[in-house]
């Protein structure tokens, strides 16, 4: 491990070697841009279906050979229904999240982060075909698409953990996370208008593509770590190498499952987590069908209307990583403050704004409450989402996938409570829908306030590497060996 003071000499040289806007010249902010629109397709992948949905079991007019107008749905699914189709993606992605983590520690987190958006492209290209077929199919296609989609926010913290020095995590994790809120951005109004214009199996094909496209660019251009990275400069290189020093991640590393299932600060990760996803879950599935019930819109501007929360959460969540990380580089607060002021104050405001949104049921005032409440969500990925490389940095892919599986538990379960909840539907049964994810998001700012931690914990120090060289030093002599420890 290089000093202190080297590594700012370090940290000075690699920003007189290029400005700090020419980020194109830094290859881990192009990783981090190439992420942003990984996590782009991720969810316009995913939230294709909640706008698709709609126009699926929507009454049309058919005017039949004798004259005679009906209106007949192209899919006479019920609330109860829909709740479960929108479900069954989570079905497959609640299974991948340990795996995911663990596949991506062991053969690096780049390969298994495209494969995982690839495949799921290339099922939602063919997604049209098979909702024709069969009811059951689709619910099998979205299963196995989750399946595959299940490994992406495991393996980008394996990515984190060999690309992002310490005081750039949050921002770097930022970029990449925020694309996830710029694909449901664009992905809820371009689908409307695209299921407006070009029918339904048009967004399918669009979002599919998309992702495919992407799979080649990610593949060509990103490297597993920056030792493999053949355009990386050596400044670059050194700085980020002396920065992590024995952080890198290890390919033969064993993880102390017992010491992470009983440490209170991956607990207070896994319950933040759980908490945003609830109220994000609820919003990213339902939202639509509940601008189009309740709020009225038609289904071109409910996909508008829709976008807004997540145009919010996209500008958060850049402007919280940057300012979390500047918190801690001027050593204003520590990181364990950093992670629960910005986790904690997001959720303090998420509960108050889903409350109001509860009560206004107005067009303006619930979707600029609604805004909010998801927008806010930003600064809490300053916080608990990226807290697993605080605390564990060379597991930080198995904590994710740990944390990850326990938050994808409301996107199975939301759908389903809200499609039995709201079966009329009243603006009463929307407000117990609120209701519900206003008191999650209370319960997950209590227990992260009171257990989260930023700093590298104790069973997280130790490596088994580091064992098993030891080891060897007994057994070889240690006239054999050069190992240098921290």
């Amino acid at each position: 491990m290089v000093s202190k003071s080297e590594h700012y000499s370090v940290t000075n040289i690699s920003e007189i070697s290029y400005p700090s806007w020419m980020i194109w010249k830094k290859r881990r902010y192009v990783v981090a841009i190439l992420a942003f629109f990984g996590f782009f397709n991720v969810y316009a992948l995913r939230v294709n279906l909640s706008i698709a949905v709609v126009a699926m079991t929507e009454l049309k007019e058919v005017v039949l050979q004798n004259g005679t107008t009906i209106h007949i749905r192209e899919f006479n699914w019920d609330s109860k229904t829909q709740g479960f189709v929108l479900s069954s993606f989570f079905y497959g992605y609640i299974l991948t999240q340990l795996i995911g983590g663990w596949l991506a520690t062991k053969f690096g987190g780049k390969q298994i982060f495209g494969i995982g958006i690839a495949v799921t492209a290339a099922l939602t290209v063919i997604t049209p075909f098979v909702a024709k077929q069969s009811f059951y199919l689709l619910i099998a296609v979205r299963v196995i698409e989750g399946i595959f989609e299940g490994v992406t926010y495991p393996c980008i913290h394996a990515v984190w953990a060999e690309w992002a020095p310490p005081l750039e995590r949050t921002r770097l994790a930022s970029i990449g996370f925020s694309g996830s809120y710029v694909g449901t951005v664009v992905a809820m109004p371009l689908c409307a208008l695209l299921a407006e214009k070009l029918g339904w199996e048009s967004i399918f094909y669009v979002c599919g593509t998309s992702g495919l496209v992407w799979f080649v660019c990610w593949s060509l251009i990103v490297s597993d770590s920056p030792s493999n990275d053949r355009y990386i400069s050596k400044t670059e290189l050194k700085y980020i190498q002396d920065w992590l020093g024995q952080q890198q991640i290890k390919r033969n590393i064993t993880h102390p499952w017992k010491s992470i299932v009983k440490s209170m600060p991956v607990w207070a990760i896994v319950v933040g987590h759980f908490s945003e996803n609830w109220g994000f879950y609820t919003l990213l599935t339902q939202l639509p069908t509940f601008m189009k019930d309740i709020l009225h819109f038609e289904l071109g501007a409910t996909g508008i209307m829709a976008a807004i929360p997540y145009l919010a959460i996209s500008i958060t969540t850049q402007l919280a990583g940057h300012v979390a990380d500047a918190l801690q580089e001027r050593k204003i607060f520590t990181t364990t403050q950093v992670r629960k002021i910005f986790n904690c104050g997001a959720y303090l405001a998420q509960t108050v704004f889903m409350l109001a949104a509860a009560y206004l049921l107005s067009p303006v005032g619930t979707t600029a409450c609604l805004s909010l409440a998801v927008g806010l969500g930003g600064f809490a990925w300053a916080g608990f989402g990226v807290n697993h490389l605080d605390v564990a940095p060379q597991h930080a892919a198995v904590l994710m996938g740990l944390s990850n599986t326990f938050a994808t538990i409301p996107g199975i379960v939301s759908p389903v409570i809200t499609g039995y909840i709201v079966t009329t539907p009243t603006e009463f049964e929307w407000q117990i829908v609120f209701f519900i994810s206003s008191g999650v998001y209370l319960f997950g700012c209590i227990f992260y306030g009171i257990f989260a931690s930023g700093e590298l914990q104790p069973w997280a120090s130790k490596t088994e590497t580091h064992k098993s060289a030891e080891k060897k030093k007994k057994e070889k002599g240690a006239e054999n060996f050069a190992y240098v420890y921290d």
